[in-house]
């Protein structure tokens, strides 16, 4: 596969995962960045691509385009299968997705920059209230993921086995975004040692904001 672009943002949590999926499986790139603070991903260009307006996007050598990043990853499984970003068992795989939709599905979509700035913008909320909020959310999953992935013997070094998969890409991109929130990680012994564990692969380390082309 040649002549992907990814349209994302350096500090996005989803952007995140995604990269790390693409470099995961070894698939070269080209940065498209769009600055979600300065509403970038709202122009009539970005729009044509996804009319969603939220990144990531992966447009395709073919001029298909992509949303979602589980979505873009679970293709990329499919059409670029190793290394696996999902197990061979049903019950296995049904584990990793429950993993990541518990970081996707239920940290992500009240956390996200769009629903940050409606707080603020539309309700008058602070900037301390609005990182309570966001430490709320993420503790109320990140207690039971916890306990999930400690409670478990098919934990291993990554959240399922030895290798990263689906839910590592969402774990990692959530404890790189938690830092910017003052997050108290010292209770997620589990989730910390995970973590580690990605940030010493270059697949992730690459994917962290900090190394973006965007970065500021």
């Amino acid at each position: 596969m040649s002549g992907l672009v990814l349209h994302n943002y350096f500090r996005s949590s989803a952007s995140i995962r995604l990269r790390a999926a693409l470099n995961l499986k070894g698939l070269d790139y080209s940065y498209a960045a769009h600055h979600l603070r300065k509403g970038e991903n709202r122009s009539q260009a970005y729009l044509v691509i996804n009319p969603q307006g939220l990144v990531p996007a992966l447009e395709l050598d073919d001029g298909k385009v992509l949303t979602q990043s589980l979505a873009i990853a679970e293709y990329l499984d499919e059409i670029h299968p190793a290394p696996p970003l999902l197990p061979k068992t049903p019950l296995d795989r049904a584990r990793v997705r429950a993993l990541a939709y518990a970081i996707a599905c239920e940290i992500h979509p009240v956390n996200n920059l769009r629903v940050l700035n409606h707080l603020r913008t539309v309700f008058g909320v602070d900037d301390p209230k609005i990182s309570a909020w966001y430490r709320h959310w993420v503790g109320e999953t990140f207690a039971p993921l916890e306990t999930m992935l400690a409670g478990d013997t098919r934990t291993g070094r990554f959240c399922h086995g030895d290798e990263p998969g689906l839910a590592d890409l969402c774990l990692f991109a959530q404890v790189v975004n938690n830092r910017r929130f003052d997050f108290d990680m010292k209770p997620f012994a589990t989730i910390r040692r995970i973590y580690q564990n990605c940030l010493a692969m270059p697949a992730f380390a690459n994917a962290m904001p900090e190394a973006q082309i965007d970065a500021e």
